[in-house]
């Protein structure tokens, strides 16, 4: 059955999912075998090779989204600006994903305010069809619920780009009592969450509490919400972290339990439990 909805995590491998993931060939194929989506991160920082792009195509099923994050090069250090031939050669690269691609993520940093917003609108329009993105903010100024964030969400809506909801408040919950919390919330931000209902496929990215159980309150609301995007015909993409994102499939997991009770069509994840695995990647 074809899940309803993607599910991913920022990464496809972590040495603490070896005996939680189906055995296969490398550790994107296993994963892919029970999350439908990831986040792209690794391009932020580097590009691959054309030929990793192909390995990677051979190793997902054709309903598998990889939804790739513009390089730093192109949304920080220029904020979308003089970026044409980069832009180019980057989706080359890409090129063999073509048909397994979701929405680019355009992940902009807090310096990137109201006075820039027509560096990205012409950035959107610049890209090719059929490709499409969708586009996460950090400035204050979109969060005021004034001028500057009603520009945004109106640009947004005419041009059919969905804004990324990053909903950080079960991570910002946490006592900071380890590393993984301090270091996690050192570098999340703490921003509303706030959502703009457009056509396009919305993408929710959820920050975990390090309890994993301490995540229910913070997931019960989502739980409606997706419900009801699917229920109205959309195929939204949800994504979740933990402070440690080892744990990221156990919440995965969590939340597929909530929102299969929900929805029962919305299948639960097919997790093993296999120790005996540890020792073979």
């Amino acid at each position: 059955m074809t899940r309803p909805y993607f599910l991913g995590s920022p990464q496809w491998h972590d040495p603490k999912w070896n005996t939680q993931l189906p055995s296969g060939r490398s550790p994107l194929e296993r994963y892919s075998q029970v999350m439908n989506a990831v986040e792209g991160n690794t391009t932020f920082y580097a590009t691959p090779s054309q030929e990793q792009c192909r390995q990677w195509r051979s190793q997902v099923p054709a309903d598998f989204r990889f939804l790739f994050k513009f390089p730093r090069a192109i949304s920080h250090d220029r904020l979308l600006t003089g970026v044409d031939a980069q832009v180019r050669d980057f989706l080359e690269i890409l090129s063999p994903l073509d048909d397994v691609l979701g929405p680019f993520l355009i992940q902009l940093p807090a310096a990137f305010g109201p006075e820039h917003l027509s560096n990205l609108w012409g950035f959107i329009e610049a890209l090719p069809a059929p490709l499409s993105c969708t586009v996460e903010v950090r400035h204050s100024a979109f969060f005021g619920k004034g001028e500057a964030e009603k520009q945004l969400n109106r640009g947004l809506r005419e041009r059919q780009v969905a804004r990324v909801c990053l909903d950080s408040r079960g991570l910002f919950s946490a006592v900071p009592d380890c590393d993984a919390t301090v270091d996690a919330q050192r570098k999340k931000p703490q921003v509303p969450v706030h959502l703009l209902p457009v056509d396009a496929p919305s993408v929710v990215r959820y920050i975990g509490h390090p309890d994993l159980e301490a995540n229910r309150p913070f997931l019960a609301p989502w739980v409606e919400r997706v419900a009801g995007w699917i229920e109205a015909g959309q195929r939204p993409f949800v994504f979740m972290h933990m402070p440690d994102n080892g744990d990221a499939l156990s919440l995965a997991s969590l939340w597929s339990t909530l929102l299969n009770e929900r929805l029962p069509q919305a299948d639960t994840l097919d997790l093993v439990d296999d120790t005996s695995q540890m020792g073979l990647f």
